[in-house]
Formats: C-alpha cells, structure tokens, sequence
C-alpha cells in the first residue's frame, strides 16, 4: 500500500486505486461493475485466476492520493489556496491507518520564517500583488500542475477521493503548539506552518500503537524541523539526503552534516546525507538508497513508512539544481515499497520546476498503484563527491547499525565544493551556459512521453499441471496455451534433458510465455519446469530471449544452475549465480557467490551486490531461476523478486521447479504483480564467511561495475 500526499498544510483529498485500468474503489480491479471477470486474450490461452470482485477498503490494497487545496492554520494565521481550481474543498486529516496525508497550495506571505530565496536563471518575473517577491517559487500552479498532470495520464482516474476534515488542536498538539519538514516545535518556518510528517508519525504512534516508523526526506532542503523533534526518539529513524554544500546551503545548519547522528537514546536514529555539490543524478540517488539507507531500513524494519518527497531535488529545479530525471523517483518508491508491508505514505514538500514537478508526482503516484518503474535513463555511475558524502554518513552511522559494521566505513577527507569531479557537471550557475543546457535537456526528456504503455496482462502464471491449492491474486493470469510443437521441439533437441514429454510441454507454455513478454502483452510471469530439466529450460530462456527481442539479459540463478559454457561473452548477458560453490568473479558478466547462512548476509548480498550490478547493467529483461538445491525460503524469495521488478520495466520472469509448493508461487505472484513481500524481521548479522566473501567479490568488479562503489577512493 502506498499514500501520497502534501506536507506543509492541509486540503481536500483525493485518493488511489490498485492498477491499471478503468476507475474502480480502492481495493477493486478492472473487472465490470459487478465484478465479473474481465476476459483478456482468452481465445489465444489466457485466463484469470479468479473473478474480480469487489473488495473492502483495507490498508493493503492500493494506493491512495490525498490533495489538499485549502487550510486555516490555528491561531490566526490564514494560509489560503482558493487559487488552486475548483475541485477544491475543505481540509485534510492525518489518518495514518490509511496512511494519508495532504498536498498543500497556499500563499506563504503568511507562513512566518522563510528562507531566503534561491538564485533563479534569468529574470524573475513581477511579484503578483499583494505577495513577497522572495516567496513566488510557493505558489498554487505547484499543485494544480501535478493535478493536471495525474489527470491526463489517466493516474488520477485510478485514485479514489476522499472526504475532508480539519486537523483537530489535539491532533496538531501531538507536535506543535501549535506550530513541512521544516516547521518546529513552537515555529513556523521555510514555507513550512504544520509539520504534517512529524505530526502523522506521532498520530500513527499515539493512535495505533506503532513502534518503529521511517521517514525519508528526499527533499533538496534538510527538514531541520523533524530532525529536531525526533533526534532523541528511537522509535522513528528519520533519513535525509539534502543539498548542503559544507554548511552554505540554506538553512546554513552544523547539525545537517553527517556527524549529526541524534542524542541520547536517539543516537543512531537520525541519518543526514549531506550533498555537497550540485548536479547529482540517478545513480547518486540510487547509491544512497542500495549503500546507506535500505541496509539501516531493513535492520530497523519498520512498521510504517512516510516519505517528505519533495521533488526539488529533481531535474530543473532552480533550488536544488541536481538532476535526477522523474523516473528516479519511481525507484525509490519502488524500493521504499518492500519495506513495512508496502505502508507507504508520500507527503508532498518542495518541487519548483512545474514540469519536473508534475512528472515526478506522476512517476511516484503510478508506483505507489503498483505500476512497475519506467528504465532509468544515462550512466549508472556515482560521482566522487556523492561518494564521498555516502562514505562519511555510513562511518558516522557505522557504530549504531550492525549492518554497516565489519565493512570498510572509514570517514574521508571531503574534497573542496567548488571542485567538479571529472567527467561530471561543474554546478549549475544560475543563467548560465550549464544551466541553460540543463533547461534544455529537461524540456527534451519531458517532451518524451515518461510512463510506458501498460501491458494488457500485468502478471501470468504457466503451470503444467493446475494446484487447486494454488491462491493467485484476482487479476494474475494464469496461462493455458503453448507455443507451436514444432518451435518447441526444435529449441529442445539440443539439450537430452527436454526430450521427456512432460518437460517439453513445460517447454511450449515457457515459451508462450516469454514470446508474451516480449512482445509487451504482458509484463511478469512465472513458468514452472522438472527438476532433472531446470537447467536445459533456463538455457532456452536465455537464448530465446536474446534471439527475440531482449538487449541486455541479467539472470539471477540460484542452486545448481551452471552458465552454459557456450554462451557468447558479448556483454548482452549478465549471470550471477547465487548458491554457486565458491566466490568467484569469471568475468565481468560471470559472478558466483554462496547463497549467505543468515537473512543479514541475505540482504547485503542483494543490496551490496545483486542490485548494483543489476543497476549497472540496466537489464530490458530479467530472468531469476530457482533451481535444484536453491535453499531459498519463500519470503526471501519473494524479496529478492519485488526488488529486481524495478529493473528492466518490471519484464521478470521467475523459473521454477514443478515440485515447487504452491505457495511459493502465489507468493511470487503476488510481489510480481505489485503487491509488497512479507517481511524478514529484525535483520540478523551476516556471518564472517558471507561479509568476506561480499567484499572479496566487489573488490573484484567495483572497477567495471560503478554503482557497486562507496568509497571514493575507488573513482577512477
């Protein structure tokens, strides 16, 4: 489930559904009107798992979007929005049980303290009457351009709306009196009147006993305001990444460098990522999510997470001047989503470039439905000084987490800001030649249309023999045709193994099914094959893959499943073979690795290794095969699954054994399908063994693989 909203004052809300396809309630699908099934591709082999009936209002079941367009800040100070259209109405509540929140437009002239105002390219157009000059990036077309933007791609028609109300003083009193990320405990400040994130944390604590709770501020400003109020509260762990610039970026604070770390019982539980210069993009994002934020997410294991997005740390915002391109913030939903069983609420903040704006609430609101993310654009290759500032924020945090121990984590010296590193944007000068160029690759990107065409099946199951115990998800096909006997036969006939004929019709519905992914009719799948031919089928997977369509192949293969020898070294397949014998880089498209002993060493595989890679190679097709022996539980499995569906559009396709229980395959079916994997628990310790052999493989490959580095001294 996932939520997005506004953080800096209340409004009327609308809200979310659970995927694609005609408007529907919230936890209902694409079925007709009373609930019958919806047929797709019937004819040619598909059918649905069950009808789709209408379901409940329950906290699990899609997204929700609640805009606000209106509030009255206690106390008298008015902060008005009629501005922003007439779908306006009433005010807001902070109902973390739904996990909704508000989106804010309003005229800050009335917000108390601000910052001062953000050099911006060119002249500044004339304040409109009645407003401060220094306050025009806060203004009302922020929310009304994100709205418009939702509504014609068809993202707002998949929300449900809901009803208003005003925050009640007891419940503003939670953390003010009264006085978002910004605002403090007894004052209004940077366009910030309710900390409407604090206050939704400590609602969701007071009011439905919840004890760990994360928020991520992706910002570009630090939100002092709610590291201030939890800094001693180890119940929340507040993270935020922020343009600092070694204290001379606003709000020019000691306490948003790395070494502010908390106090007292708190120590640990804040985490401050500062940058120190401009420019960075995706793969600095990314880095920071796969280095430092997810391994201390995972050990906090959170029950609720509530996101402070602000997108002014996107691409052509004149305050953050970094460039990270919309679908970033469709990662980082999407990572963020396999934490607290998929109890997501995003809270808009910041975001002063209209089109950037709007893209990127687009790209995190189509996640939080359950959209897989669009392919990240550009080189997945960190630059020196976001190395630099993840190194310090994992050395500070090292001491307090025992994931980020018995790794390399020793601070380094910060180069100069002014220094730009090679290879990288010097900062964007406002009015600038690098500026104007910026503005003009934003105006291209967003010329480009962002969201990919949803295919008709979102997930399909291939089975050769039907479980009736089998639970599959309303809309998760499952699949009844095969391909051709003659096309099958002949992809068979080299491998002995696929002569059987129970195997070669596990062969036929495979291929049906990939051909399907292929050519965009669907987009997961799950296919099941006999043991003894496990490994002859993912070797045709592979080969069918690459001869039909698929650029760059990542397959994820766990038990004993070898890389075919004869299979080209021509850098379009990437093997990684988990559960292999021994650690061992063969080549840079060749890594095996042991399957780790404890859920800890589980998780910094796939966050240390696994997803960098797969990062780095920026894969169009996914394959993850558990074969013979692979030792992996359901749930790590299904976690495993859920975080590679980020990759390649979402296009995975898991393998399995036919002998494989049932609920491991409904279980993959359901994260491939969108929905959030069960939770690991309190993440263990890696053992000795597992963390040697992690830092023995990314020694091996950090030279080829970039996203794989945080340690600076590693940039070439």
């Amino acid at each position: 489930m996932g939520r997005l909203g506004n953080g800096r004052s209340g409004g009327a809300a609308a809200t979310t559904r659970v995927g694609p396809g005609d408007p529907a309630p919230l936890g209902g699908d694409r079925g007709g009107a009373n609930g019958e099934a919806e047929p797709q591709r019937s004819s040619e082999g598909w059918r649905l798992g069950a009808p789709r009936l209408p379901r409940p209002l329950v906290p699990r079941s899609g997204a929700e979007l609640a805009i606000a367009t209106r509030s009255r800040a206690r106390g008298g100070t008015q902060v008005r929005g009629e501005e922003a259209g007439s779908q306006a109405r009433g005010a807001s509540p902070f109902d973390c049980s739904l996990a909704s929140c508000l989106l804010r437009a309003w005229d800050p002239a009335h917000a108390g303290a601000r910052r001062p105002p953000a050099p911006q390219a060119g002249p500044r157009p004339p304040a409109a009457p009645g407003r401060s000059p220094e306050c025009e990036i806060e203004r009302p077309e922020r929310l009304t351009a994100a709205l418009d933007r939702l509504r014609q791609r068809g993202l707002e028609q998949r929300c449900l709306r809901l009803s208003a109300r005003e925050a009640s003083e007891e419940e503003l009193g939670l953390v003010h009196r009264p006085p978002g990320h910004h605002s403090q405990r007894a004052a209004a400040n940077g366009f910030c009147v309710f900390n409407n994130v604090a206050i939704a944390a400590a609602h969701a604590k007071q009011k439905h006993g919840l004890h760990r709770i994360l928020v991520v501020d992706w910002d570009v400003h630090h939100g002092q305001g709610i590291q201030y109020l939890f800094e001693d509260d180890p119940s929340v762990l507040y993270f935020s990444w922020h343009r600092y610039e070694h204290g001379r970026f606003w709000p020019f604070l000691r306490e948003s460098d790395a070494d502010a770390v908390g106090r007292g019982q708190g120590l640990g539980f804040t985490v401050n990522l500062p940058w120190n210069q401009v420019g960075m993009g995706n793969a600095d994002y990314v880095a920071a999510f796969l280095h430092l934020l997810l391994p201390l997410a995972f050990e906090f294991d959170p029950e609720l997470v509530l996101v402070s997005a602000g997108f002014d740390s996107a691409i052509g915002d004149p305050e953050g001047q970094m460039q990270a391109t919309p679908e970033c913030f469709a990662h980082l939903t999407q990572l963020l989503q396999v934490l607290a069983g998929g109890r997501v609420c995003a809270v808009l903040e910041g975001g002063y470039h209209l089109e950037s704006l709007a893209e990127s609430v687009c790209m995190t609101v189509q996640t939080l439905l359950g959209d897989p993310a669009p392919p990240l654009s550009g080189p997945m290759v960190p630059c020196q000084s976001a190395l630099e500032s993840i190194q310090s924020a994992r050395a500070a945090q090292a001491p307090h987490w025992k994931s980020l121990q018995h790794q390399d984590v020793t601070a380094v010296p910060m180069s100069p800001s002014s220094h730009s590193p090679e290879g990288r944007p010097p900062p964007l000068l406002p009015g600038g030649p690098v500026c104007k160029a910026a503005a003009s690759a934003l105006s291209s990107l967003l010329d480009q249309p962002c969201l990919c065409p949803a295919p008709s099946v979102r997930t399909a199951v291939a089975l050769t023999t039907p479980d009736i115990t089998l639970v599959l998800p309303p809309d998760v096909i499952q699949q009844e045709a095969s391909a051709l006997r003659e096309e099958t036969e002949a992809w068979a006939r080299p491998h002995e193994s696929l002569a059987r004929e129970e195997a070669l019709t596990a062969l036929g519905k495979l291929l049906y099914l990939l051909d399907g992914m292929l050519d965009g009719q669907v987009n997961s799948g799950i296919a099941a094959t006999p043991a003894s031919a496990a490994a002859a089928t993912l070797d045709v997977a592979v080969r069918r893959g690459l001869s039909h369509g698929a650029q760059r192949l990542l397959c994820v293969a766990l038990g004993q499943l070898d890389r075919p020898p004869d299979l080209a070294h021509d850098g379009r397949s990437l093997w990684l073979n988990i559960r292999g014998k021994e650690a061992a880089a063969l080549s840079m498209f060749h890594v095996s690795t042991p399957l780790p002993v404890m859920t800890g060493g589980f998780l910094s595989c796939v966050l240390g290794l696994v997803l960098p890679l797969a990062y780095g190679f920026q894969p169009d097709l996914v394959l993850v095969a558990l074969g013979p022996g692979h030792g992996l539980q359901g749930p790590h499995a299904a976690l495993l699954a859920a975080m590679l569906r980020g990759l390649a559009g979402g296009r995975v396709l898991a393998l399995l054994e036919e002998d494989s229980t049932p609920q491991l395959a409904g279980i993959l079916a359901r994260v491939l399908n969108g929905e959030a994997p069960p939770s690991l628990g309190p993440s263990s310790v890696a053992s000795p063994e597992d963390v040697q052999a992690l830092m023995y493989l990314r020694g091996q490959l950090e030279p080829q693989w970039k996203m794989l580095q945080c340690h600076p001294h590693l940039v070439a």
